[in-house]
C-alpha cells in the first residue's frame, strides 16, 4: 500500500504510560511540549526521547506474521498513523496537527512486547516499531489529525 493511493496519512491512535513498567492507555488526545514531549507520558522531560511514531501498516504486517493481532498501544508507542513508512533517517520531520518532530532514531522493540503481546511480537516488530521523535513546537496531538512528512532535505514527502 502506498500513501498516495490511499492520501494523505492520519493518527489512528494514541496512546500513553505514566511510568516506565505500567501499560499504555489509549487516549484521543495529548499535549505536545517543545523540548519535553507528552505531558503525561513516562518520557515527558527526557532530552530526546519525546515522541514515538508508528504505522498501523506496519503492525498489520508483524501481526500477519506473529500470528495474533498487535494493538497500537501494546507496542508501547505514542502515536499511530494510518499507513505509510514512519520517517526513520535522523533529522527527517513529520508535521502531526500543529506539531512538529525530528526523527532521533528508529524505535528499537522492547523486551517487555513478549510478555505482554505473545512470545516472538519483539521479533516481528524489528524494523515496524517505527521511530523516536524529539517535539521542536508545541501543541496538542489529536486521533485523526493529518500527518505530513517532510524529509531533512527540505523536499516535501506526503
Amino acid at each position: 500500500m502506498s500513501t498516495q493511493d490511499e492520501g494523505v496519512p492520519t493518527v489512528v491512535a494514541l496512546a500513553i504510560a505514566p511510568g516506565s513498567r505500567l501499560p499504555t492507555k489509549y487516549v484521543d488526545s495529548v499535549q505536545v511540549e517543545a523540548g519535553a514531549g507528552i505531558v503525561g507520558d513516562r518520557y515527558h522531560g527526557t532530552r530526546h526521547r519525546h515522541v514515538t511514531v508508528q504505522s498501523a501498516e506496519a503492525l498489520a504486517a508483524a501481526s500477519t506474521d506473529l500470528g495474533t493481532p498487535i494493538e497500537p498501544a501494546g507496542t508501547r508507542r505514542n502515536v499511530t498513523i494510518s499507513h505509510g513508512d514512519v520517517p526513520a533517517r535522523p533529522g527527517d520531520r513529520v508535521c502531526i496537527g500543529a506539531v512538529e518532530l525530528e526523527v532521533v532514531r528508529i524505535a528499537a522493540p522492547c523486551r517487555l512486547l513478549d510478555d505482554w503481546i505473545g512470545d516472538g511480537a519483539r521479533i516481528v516488530l524489528r524494523g515496524r516499531a517505527g521511530s523516536v521523535f524529539r517535539a521542536l513546537t508545541s501543541g496538542s496531538i489529536s486521533v485523526g489529525d493529518p500527518v505530513q512528512l517532510f524529509p531533512a532535505d527540505g523536499a516535501d514527502a506526503s
